[in-house]
Protein backbone atom coordinates (compact mmCIF):
# COMPACT_ATOMS: atom_id res chain seq x y z
CA UNK A 1 0.00 0.00 0.00
CA UNK A 2 1.44 3.25 -1.10
CA UNK A 3 0.38 6.19 1.10
CA UNK A 4 -0.73 9.40 -1.02
CA UNK A 5 -0.58 12.69 0.42
CA UNK A 6 -2.41 16.12 -0.94
CA UNK A 7 -3.88 19.20 -0.46
CA UNK A 8 -7.22 18.73 0.73
CA UNK A 9 -10.37 20.84 -0.46
CA UNK A 10 -13.95 21.81 0.51
CA UNK A 11 -14.71 18.00 -1.07
CA UNK A 12 -13.16 16.45 1.93
CA UNK A 13 -14.96 17.92 4.80
CA UNK A 14 -17.02 14.82 5.72
CA UNK A 15 -14.11 12.34 5.60
CA UNK A 16 -11.68 15.04 7.61
CA UNK A 17 -14.15 15.52 10.24
CA UNK A 18 -14.35 11.71 10.27
CA UNK A 19 -10.90 11.72 10.53
CA UNK A 20 -10.17 13.71 12.88
CA UNK A 21 -13.03 12.58 15.37
CA UNK A 22 -12.05 9.18 15.28
CA UNK A 23 -8.19 9.83 15.58
CA UNK A 24 -8.95 12.03 19.00
CA UNK A 25 -10.70 9.69 20.04
CA UNK A 26 -8.27 6.88 19.32
CA UNK A 27 -5.87 9.15 20.99
CA UNK A 28 -7.15 10.94 23.81
CA UNK A 29 -11.00 9.63 24.25
CA UNK A 30 -10.17 7.86 27.17
CA UNK A 31 -9.09 10.94 28.90
CA UNK A 32 -12.02 12.88 29.15
CA UNK A 33 -15.51 13.51 30.38
CA UNK A 34 -18.44 12.51 27.61
CA UNK A 35 -20.01 16.33 27.91
CA UNK A 36 -16.37 17.68 27.75
CA UNK A 37 -15.39 15.30 24.56
CA UNK A 38 -18.64 15.95 22.80
CA UNK A 39 -18.03 20.06 22.98
CA UNK A 40 -14.68 19.54 21.56
CA UNK A 41 -15.44 16.96 19.08
CA UNK A 42 -18.49 19.28 17.86
CA UNK A 43 -16.37 22.66 17.55
CA UNK A 44 -12.70 21.21 16.45
CA UNK A 45 -13.51 18.00 14.85
CA UNK A 46 -17.10 18.86 12.64
CA UNK A 47 -17.67 19.34 9.20
CA UNK A 48 -18.18 22.67 10.25
CA UNK A 49 -14.44 23.28 11.82
CA UNK A 50 -13.09 21.63 8.86
CA UNK A 51 -14.64 23.85 5.83
CA UNK A 52 -14.10 27.15 7.98
CA UNK A 53 -10.33 25.82 7.79
CA UNK A 54 -10.45 24.93 3.68
CA UNK A 55 -11.83 28.00 3.13
CA UNK A 56 -9.33 29.77 4.50
CA UNK A 57 -6.28 30.50 2.36
CA UNK A 58 -3.82 31.22 5.78
CA UNK A 59 -4.11 27.41 6.66
CA UNK A 60 -2.96 24.27 4.59
CA UNK A 61 -5.34 21.02 5.32
CA UNK A 62 -3.72 17.71 3.90
CA UNK A 63 -5.25 14.34 3.72
CA UNK A 64 -3.14 11.17 3.77
CA UNK A 65 -4.71 8.11 2.15
CA UNK A 66 -3.96 4.36 1.34
CA UNK A 67 -6.21 2.72 -0.78
CA UNK A 68 -8.73 5.65 -1.03
CA UNK A 69 -9.40 5.71 2.89
CA UNK A 70 -8.32 8.91 4.77
CA UNK A 71 -6.00 7.26 7.27
CA UNK A 72 -4.55 11.16 8.72
CA UNK A 73 -4.43 14.31 7.93
CA UNK A 74 -2.63 17.84 8.88
CA UNK A 75 -3.63 21.23 9.72
CA UNK A 76 -0.64 24.60 9.31
CA UNK A 77 -1.29 27.82 9.21
CA UNK A 78 -0.58 31.31 11.42
CA UNK A 79 0.31 30.44 14.94
CA UNK A 80 -2.36 30.64 17.28
CA UNK A 81 -0.34 29.35 20.70
CA UNK A 82 -0.72 31.65 23.56
CA UNK A 83 3.21 32.99 22.59
CA UNK A 84 4.48 35.94 24.51
CA UNK A 85 6.06 38.68 21.88
CA UNK A 86 4.92 35.73 18.98
CA UNK A 87 6.42 36.63 15.88
CA UNK A 88 4.19 38.17 13.10
CA UNK A 89 5.38 35.74 10.59
CA UNK A 90 5.62 32.62 12.85
CA UNK A 91 3.55 29.56 11.42
CA UNK A 92 2.09 26.24 13.79
CA UNK A 93 1.54 22.68 13.08
CA UNK A 94 -2.34 22.73 14.64
CA UNK A 95 -2.96 18.85 14.09
CA UNK A 96 -1.38 15.87 12.77
CA UNK A 97 -3.00 12.87 13.49
CA UNK A 98 -2.96 9.29 12.40
CA UNK A 99 -5.13 6.16 12.55
CA UNK A 100 -3.94 4.16 15.34
CA UNK A 101 -4.11 1.12 12.59
CA UNK A 102 -2.12 3.55 10.08
CA UNK A 103 0.46 4.86 12.24
CA UNK A 104 4.65 3.85 12.10
CA UNK A 105 6.52 2.80 8.61
CA UNK A 106 7.27 6.68 8.05
CA UNK A 107 3.79 8.02 7.56
CA UNK A 108 3.69 10.58 9.87
CA UNK A 109 7.08 11.73 8.83
CA UNK A 110 5.89 12.34 5.60
CA UNK A 111 3.20 14.16 6.30
CA UNK A 112 4.67 16.06 8.91
CA UNK A 113 7.51 17.13 5.86
CA UNK A 114 4.92 18.26 3.53
CA UNK A 115 3.20 20.39 6.14
CA UNK A 116 6.05 21.85 7.15
CA UNK A 117 7.75 22.28 3.49
CA UNK A 118 4.25 24.43 2.70
CA UNK A 119 4.52 26.45 5.98
CA UNK A 120 8.12 27.47 4.75
CA UNK A 121 6.58 28.44 1.10
CA UNK A 122 4.05 30.89 2.72
CA UNK A 123 7.42 32.43 4.91
CA UNK A 124 6.20 31.33 8.08
CA UNK A 125 8.99 31.23 10.79
CA UNK A 126 9.57 30.02 13.48
CA UNK A 127 7.40 27.05 13.47
CA UNK A 128 5.36 25.94 16.98
CA UNK A 129 3.38 22.76 17.61
CA UNK A 130 1.93 21.99 21.35
CA UNK A 131 1.77 18.85 22.25
CA UNK A 132 0.54 17.57 25.43
CA UNK A 133 3.09 16.92 28.64
CA UNK A 134 2.16 13.14 28.82
CA UNK A 135 2.42 12.76 24.96
CA UNK A 136 6.26 11.47 25.19
CA UNK A 137 6.02 9.62 21.67
CA UNK A 138 4.98 13.31 19.68
CA UNK A 139 7.64 14.49 21.94
CA UNK A 140 10.55 12.05 20.48
CA UNK A 141 9.07 12.66 16.82
CA UNK A 142 8.92 16.31 17.26
CA UNK A 143 12.14 16.49 18.22
CA UNK A 144 13.29 14.24 15.50
CA UNK A 145 12.60 17.35 13.16
CA UNK A 146 14.47 19.74 15.81
CA UNK A 147 11.30 21.22 17.51
CA UNK A 148 12.33 21.93 20.72
CA UNK A 149 10.45 22.92 24.08
CA UNK A 150 10.13 26.86 24.70
CA UNK A 151 7.25 26.69 27.03
CA UNK A 152 3.52 25.56 28.42
CA UNK A 153 -0.12 26.57 28.62
CA UNK A 154 -3.34 24.97 29.23
CA UNK A 155 -5.23 23.51 26.57
CA UNK A 156 -9.02 23.44 26.80
CA UNK A 157 -10.79 20.17 26.15
CA UNK A 158 -14.76 21.30 27.02
CA UNK A 159 -14.07 22.35 30.57
CA UNK A 160 -11.10 20.58 31.08
CA UNK A 161 -7.63 22.17 30.93
CA UNK A 162 -4.51 19.81 29.74
CA UNK A 163 -1.04 20.81 30.26
CA UNK A 164 0.81 21.06 26.55
CA UNK A 165 4.11 21.58 25.97
CA UNK A 166 4.78 24.02 23.24
CA UNK A 167 7.71 23.76 20.81
CA UNK A 168 9.37 25.47 18.26
CA UNK A 169 11.53 25.12 15.46
CA UNK A 170 13.83 27.62 13.80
Amino acid sequence: MTMRIRRASTADTAALAEVGTATFLETFGHLYRPDDLQYFLETSRSPEAFARLLHDPAYGVFVAQEDGIEIGYAVVGPCKLPIEALESAAGEVQQLYFRKTHQGGGRGARLLETALKWLISWRHTPLYIGVWSQNSGAQRFYARFDFVKVGEYDFPVGKQLDREFILRRD
